[in-house]
């Protein structure tokens, strides 16, 4: 997903789930920072490492070097873009090497995603923006996993795009990949990709990489055969996941205010969304890179305002400001102790399942503080319950 969905479509969602308009604003902001937490970044404001929700290219490339940067790389991409569905799946037989990498496949509706939510509830905004961010992109990223595969995250010549002409009949023209300037050829079904790598655990075949932008498209629908799906058709739908997220991010914001007693799965509050459903529909379904415009535009017409540019340096000068005493009480200061509030919670799981492809995990109640310093901020920060590093 882009900034359109991420930034405006949030802010959309958390309006019509009963925020302010400067609260749908903190909210919208958390979400897309998800996508800006660079390590670069975190240097800059010398903030803490740890913390980082994405990557450069650049930074991946440091982090091939060792085993240690591979499981670096994975507890990222999975605890924010990639977030596993079901880290006990089963499959028919396979060596554990092949089911761990299964096991992180990305889907909608997981437990995972029942503890993100919770893990955002009587927390403050940023972390409220941070779950709608990890949420949103289970829609998105489905079928792909945070990890370097290539028997889970590569494709094979199989690959049409399904597009509907005005009288909805649907026509299959076979995509074609290729590493060219220029961006993608909507007109055509040419979409840049990553280039196919022999290693398993190449960062060329992390989480969508093997399609390029194709998953972050509103637009696209397209069918496949993946290797983990024992090379069965899928059809990828996301016109109709794109409205599913929006719908389910309305639900879940009301449960973080307080609306339902519990977060459950599956559950879309499309009643929210109706007075602009056919229009919200026709955009996610138009035909181009992405909707910043027509989203913004819709910002103003649910709850009356204008919504500002997203500017990546709006709360910086606040957080180096505030020094090292009061950092962690600024807006950046609490996004970053809820960003590794969410690796916490997401390495400790995929540990506890027997998985080591995220690293080792530490229970901090029962086994006192170890591993990265950074996280002694989680203890300062907790109000009871159980984090785990």
């Amino acid at each position: 997903m882009f900034l359109d969905f991420h930034y405006y479509a949030t802010y959309c969602a958390a309006y019509l789930a009963g925020y302010t308009h400067e609260e749908s604003l903190d909210v919208a902001y958390a979400a897309q920072f998800v996508d800006c937490c660079t390590l670069t970044l975190l240097k800059k404001l010398k903030g803490p490492k740890a913390a980082v929700t994405t990557q450069y290219i650049a930074e991946m490339v440091d982090d091939t070097e060792d085993y240690i940067g591979l499981q670096r790389i994975t507890r990222i991409w999975s605890a924010y873009h990639f977030l596993p569905y079901d880290l006990y799946a089963k499959s028919k037989k396979r060596p554990k090497r092949y089911m761990d990498r299964y096991r992180l496949i990305c889907e909608p509706n997981g437990d995972l995603l029942i503890e993100t939510v919770n893990l955002a509830k009587d927390r403050d905004l940023t972390a409220v923006g941070l779950a709608m961010h990890v949420l949103a992109d289970t829609w998105a990223h489905r079928h792909f996993a945070g990890v370097g595969s290539n028997v889970i995250n590569d494709i094979n010549p199989y690959f049409y795009e399904l597009i509907d002409d005005e009288n909805e009949t649907t026509t299959e023209r076979l995509v074609e990949f290729r590493h060219a300037p220029g961006g993608d050829d909507f007109e055509h079904s040419r979409y840049n990709n990553s280039i196919g790598q022999d290693s398993e655990a190449s960062i060329m075949c992390i989480g969508h990489g093997r399609l390029g932008h194709m998953p972050d498209y509103s637009f696209i629908r397209y069918k496949y055969m993946p290797a983990w799906g024992d090379y069965e058709v899928i059809v990828k739908d996301n016109p109709s996941d794109y409205y599913h997220a929006f719908c389910q991010m309305i639900y879940a914001m009301k449960y973080l205010r307080g609306e339902h007693p519990a977060f459950d799965k599956d559950v879309y509050d499309f009643d929210a969304v109706k007075p602009w459903e056919d229009e919200i529909k026709a955009m996610l379904l138009t035909r181009q890179y992405d909707h910043e415009k027509e989203w913004k535009e819709m910002c103003s017409k649910i709850s009356g305002h204008d919504v500002e540019d997203f500017d990546i340096d709006k709360y910086q000068q606040e957080y180096i400001d505030a020094g090292e005493t009061g950092a962690d009480g600024t807006f950046l200061g609490r996004f970053f102790i809820n960003a590794m509030r969410q690796k916490s919670m997401v390495t400790h799981r995929i540990f506890e399942s027997g998985n080591l492809l995220a690293g080792f995990s530490v229970d901090y109640k029962t086994e006192g503080f170890k591993g990265i310093k950074d996280f002694g901020k989680l203890l300062e920060s907790m109000r009871g319950g159980k984090d785990n590093d």
